[in-house]
């Protein structure tokens, strides 16, 4: 099979598809493996390094999409690039279908194979591909939340674990899975004063026993959202229904019981969001204020650290890389019921359910295509 990487192109995406050691391995399995050149240079990876393992380095994406049968890579093709797909061509990444219409209409009607990092499930339920992203995601969040409560950044004025005599900020966090989790560690170690909230009473029950004192759990109802809106200075907002658009858990008149100042860095922004207040923003420009609130709603963040969040992409994908090119992803699916969950379109018809509902279109189970 020929397997390209092209050079991701979404704005402050330093992330790179495929490892050296990816590379080699594919070759000695007799495929040819294609990078666009510069495609490894934000994670500290040359196209040396790559043309050593094996790879073919080609100088443009059109290159690449022009000969792969199974394209490789981080984010979203963007509208540049959906000319380049090919009807029966995979494309092995995250998409992220349901926060975006024309994307999902445009692949459609390219009618590749959308193979979905984020809905591919693990054999006990789990996203084995999401979860490292989400982990870096919410250790981020805290990162970034502490960075922008700064006053020259317009926040409150707040330091995280605050000093003898003064308090502590105080950290909500909606979600408590991998990135609630995440975050709340990174949160703790600070010292600061730290709530998750999630409707898992078991989950909660859980965090409640591995977290350290400083960190409480509540369970996530209106209520409480609002009791805890109005004791903030950082939330984070960490839901996920896989797949599907992030709940709406904050209104945009519920930004009023909010301090001026107070930081959201909304992770879950890939999938819509869970404000009402929400839009999708970049490293180069990550906030805006609503309502005397700052939003940090960018949406690759992983990305603006290639290296760390390569290494952990690539070391759970690329089992699946080598599965989908040794055999194609017919048998590779059929196999793997894990795998034929990430398969979210195919031949022009949508075989997502949440995708789907999302907006309104039809859907065809996988195993009936």
């Amino acid at each position: 099979m020929i397997v390209g990487v092209p050079r991701e192109i979404k704005p402050d995406e330093y992330r790179v598809a495929m490892l050296p050691s990816g590379v080699e391995e594919l070759a000695q399995a007799g495929h040819t493996v294609l990078i666009q050149t510069g495609a490894g240079l934000g994670s500290g990876i040359s196209d040396q390094q790559y043309a050593v393992s094996g790879a073919t380095i080609v100088d443009s994406a059109a290159d690449v999409y022009g000969t792969a049968d199974l394209i490789v890579k981080v984010k979203e093709p963007l509208a540049s690039e959906w000319p380049l797909l090919r009807a029966g061509q995979a494309v092995f990444t995250f998409f992220h279908f349901a926060a975006d219409a024309e994307l999902t209409q445009n692949l459609l009607e390219s009618r590749i194979t959308a193979i979905a990092y984020e809905t591919l499930q693990g054999r006990s339920g789990d996203l084995p591909l999401l979860t490292p992203m989400s982990e870096v995601a919410g250790r981020m969040s805290i990162q970034e939340g502490a960075r922008f409560l700064e006053r020259p950044q317009e926040g409150r004025g707040i330091l995280l674990g605050g000093v003898p005599g003064v308090e502590p900020a105080h950290i909500t966090i909606l979600g408590g899975g991998v990135v609630g989790r995440n975050a709340a560690r990174i949160a703790a170690g600070f010292q600061a004063d730290v709530v998750i909230l999630d409707v898992n009473v078991d989950r909660l029950r859980y965090l409640e026993d591995i977290m350290p004192p400083n960190v409480n759990t509540l369970f996530s109802d209106r209520h409480n959202i609002r009791e805890q809106l109005r004791r903030a200075d950082l939330v984070i907002g960490g839901v996920l229904i896989p797949g599907a658009l992030a709940p709406r858990l904050i209104s945009a008149d519920d930004l009023k019981l909010m301090k001026p100042g107070a930081v959201v860095v909304d992770v879950c922004i890939d999938q819509g969001g869970c404000l009402e207040t929400s839009r999708p923003t970049t490293h180069s420009s990550p906030t805006y204020i609503v309502d005397g609130v700052l939003h940090y709603c960018v949406t690759n963040m992983p990305g603006a650290v290639g290296r760390t969040s390569t290494y952990a992409l690539c070391n759970v994908t690329f089992p699946y890389v080598r599965r989908i090119a040794a055999a194609g992803i017919r048998e590779a699916a059929g196999q793997d019921p894990g795998l034929a969950a990430a398969v979210n379109m195919i031949n022009g018809r949508l075989t997502n359910e949440a995708v789907a509902a999302a907006f309104r279109l039809p859907w065809t189970r996988y195993s009936d295509t």
